[in-house]
């Protein structure tokens, strides 16, 4: 049983093919334009607020580097997959790890508090398995300090937070669509935000800083002769990925997101009452679950995780905090919320090709493994 997979088919085959018979331009035009579009009336923003690139990690180096200045320092939690901090350091920035909230896995704003210092510039929450947590005060706690939001929200497209979806309302938001998140267009990711200078940079920075470019590529033009005045990339989205994100897009509200809700609601249905095993906060009528973390106490983590191996169930592992990588500094910072929930979280195959006999498969090899743990 896969951890999780992409669920694409006849449909996002037969777009593919069209791109490739019909149009025979496979790089950024207007098939790319004409996704940006409908992702903006799917969130109910303006076309122009809606830039898509080729990953989540583009998303986010693109906006870090578009709103900030080498050596701006970003306050993050430090449990999140490493391209979240790879993308600040890229942009020439410095990830502050900060604590989570273990029943959420979101910032611990007071651990956030203690970490600020006259180089900061921003605060990154991250939607962890979705849920975008305390997102009205990681809003509050921005504007006390004078800081912008660059919100992580790779696993949160379709959900909605305070009646409303995640991208509308927000400073800058970032989207990843790849091959396993709640949408995918097999690579790719997309920027939102309302700040037109942002959006400027960040549509420029995607196709290597030349200015206006989108504009042109998307009637089929190209730019010949252009000035280019800030460091770009290229990362813009191709016709190819655009035309799958689209069949993906249409599949989300009546497909995707029902299945999902129901697995993750069987899931927690299962696993509420077992002793040893501790469920997340979350809200399952506004949140689109892309994972299925819980937290297996007293050691017994790796335990599960054998157990499960052992009958062809896969498992994972979200995320290995970044403090305790070379790269950022091996340990050096101490984050012992942080490390004691990572000791116990392990993540359940979550995607909409399971079915509920499948999720029974999994609980009841975690029953049996946690239930033998307290009988001993």
């Amino acid at each position: 049983m896969r951890l999780s997979r992409s669920i694409v088919g006849p449909e996002e085959a037969a777009a593919v093919t069209r791109v490739l018979l019909e149009d025979g331009y496979l790089g950024m035009g207007a098939e790319v334009a004409a996704f940006e579009s409908e992702l903006a009336a799917f969130l109910g923003v303006s076309t122009e607020q809606v830039s898509c690139v080729n990953s989540g990690t583009a998303a986010v180096h693109l906006a870090v580097a578009a709103a900030l200045e080498p050596g701006d320092e970003v306050l993050v939690q430090s449990l999140t997959f490493v391209a979240t901090f790879q993308a600040i350091s890229a942009a020439g920035c410095v990830p502050i790890a900060c604590e989570i909230r273990p029943e959420t896995i979101a910032i611990d704003l007071e651990d956030a508090a203690r970490r600020l210092t006259p180089k900061t510039r921003a605060i990154m929450p991250v939607h962890y398995a979705s849920y975008p947590a305390q997102y009205g005060e990681v809003y509050a706690f921005a504007k006390r300090h004078g800081l912008r939001v660059i919100e992580d929200a790779a696993h949160a497209f379709g959900c909605l937070v305070e009646g409303r979806p995640v991208g509308r309302g927000g400073d800058i938001v970032c989207f990843s669509f790849d091959g396993i998140k709640n949408i995918t267009s097999g690579e790719g990711g997309a920027v939102v935000t309302a700040d037109p200078v942002v959006g400027q940079r960040i549509r420029d920075g995607r196709l290597l800083g030349v200015e206006k470019d989108s504009e042109k590529r998307y009637r089929g033009e190209r730019s010949w002769e252009f000035d280019v005045r800030r460091q770009g990339y290229r990362y813009h989205m191709s016709n190819l990925f655009a035309a799958i994100g689209r069949v993906q897009l249409r599949r989300l509200p009546g497909e995707f997101a029902p299945a999902r809700r129901r697995l993750a609601a069987h899931y927690r249905e299962r696993l509420a009452t077992m002793s040893g095993v501790r469920l997340l906060e979350t809200d399952l009528t506004t949140v689109i679950p892309h994972l299925q973390p819980v937290a297996v106490q007293h050691g017994r983590r790796e335990a599960v995780r054998e157990a499960l191996q052992a009958i062809g169930v896969q498992s994972g592992l979200h995320y290995m905090p970044n403090h305790l990588l070379t790269f950022y500094g091996g340990g050096r910072v101490s984050l012992p919320v942080t490390e004691a929930v990572f000791a116990e979280l392990v993540s359940l195959p979550l995607h909409p090709g399971l079915t509920l006999a499948d999720v029974d498969t999994v609980c009841d090899v975690i029953d049996t493994v946690v239930g033998r743990a307290a009988s001993a």
